[in-house]
């Protein structure tokens, strides 16, 4: 059974992530942060971490580049929906989600997905990563 480990600091998306991936046969594990998927790691590896890129403590980018050196076998999926602002909250320095995920390809992730996303881009993107893709 592949694992993997989910880091979001929104309980909701870690919970609606983690259903998803266990109803699909995957051994599932969740952090809030980014620090804390370290220490999970160390104590149990996974074959693929789950990052969100907008958080406390050690952001996704600074976690992404944290577990590729340590854990190199890793498969990293990023993801993020932060950044991005409507007409009426119109910030013209705020960096966009795309540069937030372009960032995270740069620290090693293996694939961006934008939030939100559906279930199946998700475990197709999982597919995607460990190799298994359908032919």
């Amino acid at each position: 059974m592949q694992s993997v480990l989910v880091v979001d600091d929104e309980l909701d998306v870690r919970e609606a992530i983690e259903r998803v991936l266990t109803r699909a046969g995957y051994s599932v594990r969740t952090t809030a942060d980014a620090a804390d998927a370290l220490a999970e790691l160390r104590r149990c590896r996974a074959d693929v971490v789950i990052t969100d890129i907008i958080m406390p403590k050690i952001n996704g980018v600074e976690g992404i580049e944290c577990i590729r050196k340590e854990f190199p076998s890793v498969r990293i999926i990023a993801i993020s929906g932060g950044g991005n602002f409507g007409v009426s909250a119109y910030q013209p320095h705020a960096i966009t989600t795309s540069a937030y995920l372009a960032a995270a390809e740069r620290a090693g992730a293996h694939l961006v997905l934008t939030k939100p996303f559906e279930s199946m881009d998700l475990l197709h993107s999982l597919e995607q990563v460990l190799g298994v893709g359908h032919a």
